[in-house]
């Protein structure tokens, strides 16, 4: 019982490691929305650049801050998912300490 109490609690630790990343990854992509945007209203067709597996394509804002939004409502739904699978593995990990305790 103690070693699935650890093992919940290691679950626990990665899933929130997790979530700490994709909440930095979101960060960055509000922030480069937010200055596409503004670009955007200006001159939707002007150049802009984005790192793509590695490589450097050009591309337009329109065109960058379209995929920039779907990439981000991608993250929205994994951090959900994710808090979903934290709440989850936390239950499971009180009903396993609470009949350890009894």
């Amino acid at each position: 019982m103690a070693l699935r109490i650890q093992q919940r609690r290691n679950e626990l630790q990665t899933i929130v490691e997790k979530i700490g990343e994709i909440e930095s990854d979101a960060d960055e992509h509000r922030l480069v929305i937010k200055t596409l945007k503004e670009v955007h209203e200006r001159e939707p067709d002007r150049t802009c650049f984005r790192l793509v597996g590695g490589v450097l394509v050009e591309r337009t804002v329109k065109d960058v801050l379209g995929t920039l939004q779907t990439t981000m409502d991608g993250l929205n739904k994994v951090l959900v998912e994710l808090a979903k699978q934290y709440k989850a593995r936390e239950s499971e990990l009180l009903e396993m300490q609470r009949e350890l305790d009894a």
